[in-house]
C-alpha cells in the first residue's frame, strides 16, 4: 500500500513510461533524484526521494512529483549513500515491489534498507533484489554499463558516485559529493557528457541532537561545484539539490559567472523538478 501522496498525480511516471528517446532521456525528480531511460527502454532510478523531510530541521520546499506506487517499469534503483533523502523505504521499496527492479547500493546504504527499515518485511521486496556495490565495480544494466566510482561526502559513512555509459553518451551522478582528488582521474578515464553535482548554500539548520541552529554546509558552494566539474571535465553540468531544503536553497543561475572562465564545464544544464533533458 502506498505511503506517499503525489502533488502531481501520475503524469510524471506516465511521461517516463511513454517516452521513446533516440538516445537517453533524463528526468529530474527534485532533491537528488533522477530517472534515466535508454533508447531500448532500459529505465533506472538514482536516489529517488518523495519524503517530506523531518520538520522543522529539514523542510521540503518542492512538490512531491510522483507516487512510487505508480511506477510500473524500472530495471534498477541506485543509491549513492545512506542518508534518508537517498535511501528511503517509502520512496524506493514500492518501486522494487512493483517492478522487480534490483537495488544497487554500497554496504551502509543496504544496511539501512535491510536492517533499519526492514524493506523485506514492510514491502513485497526480496533480498535477492539487493546488490552491494563498491568503488571499482563495473556491470551492465540493460543497455547501460555502470561504473561505481569514488565520492567525497564527509557527512556520509560510505558514499559512491556512478558513471552510466550508453552509446548515446555518458552520465555522471555524484550524490552529495564535494571536491575529491580522485576526480581528476575520473575525468581522464571517462568522457562525461552530463554530470550531476549537488549545489546549495550554507544555512543555519537546527542541530539533530540539540535543536539549536547550527551553521550547516551539506552541498557544494559555487566554487566547489565548479572545481569538481572542472576536475571531472564535464561537458554539461546539471546542479541538483539546490531546490530541496529550507535554509539551504540556492540559485543555480549564479553559476554562469563562476564557470565562464573555465574550460569545463562547457555549459550549464539548469533544470527544475519534473524537467527532461537528453544525452
Amino acid at each position: 500500500m502506498s505511503e506517499t501522496h503525489s502533488d502531481w498525480g501520475d503524469w510524471l511516471p506516465r511521461a517516463v513510461a511513454d517516452a521513446d528517446p533516440d538516445g537517453v532521456a533524463v528526468w529530474y525528480l527534485g532533491c537528488n533524484g533522477f530517472v534515466l531511460k535508454g533508447s531500448e527502454g532500459t529505465t533506472v532510478f538514482v536516489d529517488p526521494y518523495v519524503g517530506l523531510g523531518d520538520p522543522p530541521r529539514t523542510v521540503r520546499m518542492i512538490p512531491v512529483p510522483f507516487d512510487p506506487a505508480d511506477v510500473e517499469v524500472a530495471d534498477a534503483v541506485f543509491a549513492t549513500h545512506e542518508h534518508t533523502d537517498h535511501v528511503h523505504g517509502p520512496s524506493q521499496a514500492p518501486i522494487l515491489a512493483n517492478t522487480g527492479a534490483d537495488y544497487y547500493a554500497p554496504d551502509d546504504s543496504l544496511d539501512v534498507a535491510r536492517d533499519e527499515e526492514a524493506w523485506t518485511e514492510q514491502y513485497d521486496v526480496s533480498t535477492d533484489q539487493f546488490a552491494e556495490v563498491s568503488e571499482g565495480d563495473t556491470f551492465d544494466v540493460g543497455e547501460f554499463t555502470v561504473h561505481v566510482e569514488v565520492a567525497h561526502d564527509p557527512d556520509a559513512t560510505h558514499p559512491v558516485s556512478y558513471v552510466f555509459e550508453h552509446e548515446a553518451g555518458t552520465f555522471f551522478h555524484g550524490g552529495d559529493t564535494k571536491p575529491a582528488g580522485d576526480f581528476v582521474r575520473v575525468g581522464e578515464e571517462y568522457d562525461i557528457d552530463l554530470g550531476v553535482l549537488a549545489f546549495g548554500t550554507v544555512g543555519n539548520i537546527p542541530d539533530k541532537e540539540t535543536g539549536e541552529p547550527k551553521r550547516t554546509r551539506w552541498y557544494n558552494d559555487e566554487n566547489q561545484i565548479v572545481e569538481t566539474a572542472a576536475d571531472l571535465r564535464l561537458d554539461r553540468l546539471l546542479p541538483s539539490h539546490w531546490d530541496m531544503w529550507k535554509g539551504l536553497t540556492s540559485d543555480p543561475k549564479v553559476l554562469h559567472h563562476h564557470t565562464k572562465s573555465f574550460e569545463h564545464p562547457r555549459s550549464l544544464e539548469l533544470v527544475e523538478i519534473g524537467d527532461r533533458v537528453d544525452l
